[in-house]
């Protein structure tokens, strides 16, 4: 079975810290309420993605903010 490298964690993890530590967060923050007026309209959402992405939001913050909005999808149990 395939066993993933423990340094690696905490590479990807120092990683993100740095990155996190280096963006402009005022522009996250920004791009990231577009994100949420947008999901909470019928506009498409793909746009403001790109914009959070390239404000360097992260994918676990993009998730969350949309995981808030939209919820979780439960696949109805029995037939």
């Amino acid at each position: 079975l395939y066993q993933t490298d423990p340094v690696l964690g905490g590479r990807q993890r120092d990683e993100l810290a740095r990155v996190k530590a280096s963006r402009d967060n005022a522009r996250v923050t920004a791009t990231l309420a577009n994100l949420r007026a947008a999901a909470r309209g019928t506009e498409n959402l793909m746009p403001a993605i790109l914009d959070a992405v390239k404000a360097y939001a992260s994918l676990g913050e993009i998730c969350a903010l949309l995981r808030e909005e939209f919820g979780t999808f439960q696949e109805p149990s029995g037939l």
